[in-house]
């Protein structure tokens, strides 16, 4: 039904998703595609919200109870990809990657 995750977000998640951000509950970023986890997140709903639209008897369910409710929950946190961003203060860059160590070469091989 939707080209892309912008028009999905755009058109459908935030007309359905309706709730009051910036209230120390929950938080969102208003240019949300400035964060890898939140597009990944967001992508996820949208192809399996695609999927699960097809479904005429439990699809829509299955698709909030097993992937757009435990997915907006964490966007939503106070601690999640959204943490320093306000809708008064807009996007705010300042989550760094997580700290990563290589392990040894070979460790982890295909065969």
């Amino acid at each position: 039904m939707y080209d892309s995750v912008v028009e999905f977000v755009e058109n459908y998640l935030s007309l359905v998703y309706r709730r009051e951000v910036d209230n120390g509950r929950r938080v969102w970023c208003q240019e949300w595609w400035k964060h890898a986890e939140a597009v990944a997140r967001l992508d996820a709903m949208w192809r399996t919200w695609e999927h699960y639209r097809l479904d005429c008897n439990t699809g829509l369910s299955v698709w909030f109870l097993d992937h757009a409710d435990p997915h907006m929950r964490v966007l939503f946190d106070l601690d999640g990809p959204f943490q320093y961003c306000s809708i008064k203060s807009g996007h705010s860059d300042q989550i760094s990657p997580l700290p990563l160590k290589s392990p040894p070469s070979g460790l982890f091989r295909l065969s």
